[in-house]
């Protein structure tokens, strides 16, 4: 006989508090939403005396989305999965140092900014203040004899300019079963923030694009998730259950 429990578990489904956002190894515990949207070419082949087309060409595919983060202490760039995320930059771009200091976790050291990419790559800042706040070139006297001094190491101070990223969204919902899907090659083409007065939360909103998609599957859980299904200790109130 079928029992309650059973019949529970007929369908699968999750909601959005069952899912986990995970960017290089790290969960984007401030991420609010991911969308995405898949698009093909397709048109029509028509021939002289038919008013219907005789079949459909296919063109090229496009994949894009929009991910929605959650302002809580610092930008959707300072996260953990971002630390020490560095570019090829042109040399004579204006770049904030404040940023640059935070993104690559780097340190301003004798007029230098150290990149954390571990590369030991660094910045020339000898003609800035660093702490006057204001926003000096990465390079400023570029050695135009050399053109590859026209290029530096640095990190990021922008989301367009992160390299391509994978982004893994694992779903577990409380019987244990489990699903994923892949983002891969993600590129965040644009940022758009706002705040007000009637603002309850601060949002960060980003458009991306990505190679590939790989779709909601089933995904096997833990051999040992019924040892720890009974083996998990709870408390309720000031009663403590083995049961689950």
């Amino acid at each position: 006989m079928a029992t309650s429990l059973d019949l529970t578990k007929t369908y699968t489904s999750y909601s959005g508090v069952d899912i986990k956002v995970v960017v290089n190894g790290k969960q984007m515990g401030s991420m609010q939403a991911v969308s995405y949207a898949i698009q093909r070419e397709k048109a029509p082949i028509y021939v002289m005396g038919k008013v219907d087309p005789i079949s459909f060409s296919r063109g090229k595919r496009g994949i894009a989305g929009t991910m929605i983060s959650l302002l809580l202490d610092q930008h959707f760039l300072y996260t953990d999965a971002f630390a020490g995320a560095t570019a090829v930059l042109d040399a004579d771009e204006l770049i904030a140092v404040g940023a640059q200091a935070e993104s690559g976790k780097a340190q301003i050291d004798k007029g230098q900014i150290v990149g954390g990419d571990n590369t030991g790559a660094t910045i020339d800042l000898t003609n800035f203040n660093a702490n006057a706040g204001q926003i000096a070139r990465l390079n400023s006297s570029p050695d135009f004899t050399n053109l590859a001094s026209g290029w530096k190491a640095a990190p990021v101070a922008y989301v367009d300019q992160i390299l391509p990223f994978d982004v893994n969204i694992v779903a577990v919902n409380e019987y244990g079963q489990a699903a994923q899907m892949r983002l891969y090659g993600c590129e965040i083409l644009n940022e758009g923030s706002g705040f007000s007065i009637d603002d309850i939360v601060v949002e960060n909103q980003m458009t991306y694009v990505c190679r590939t998609i790989l779709p909601w599957r089933a995904m096997s859980t833990p051999s040992n998730w019924a040892d720890l299904k009974s083996n998990q200790t709870t408390t309720r109130g000031n009663t403590a259950s083995t049961s689950f």
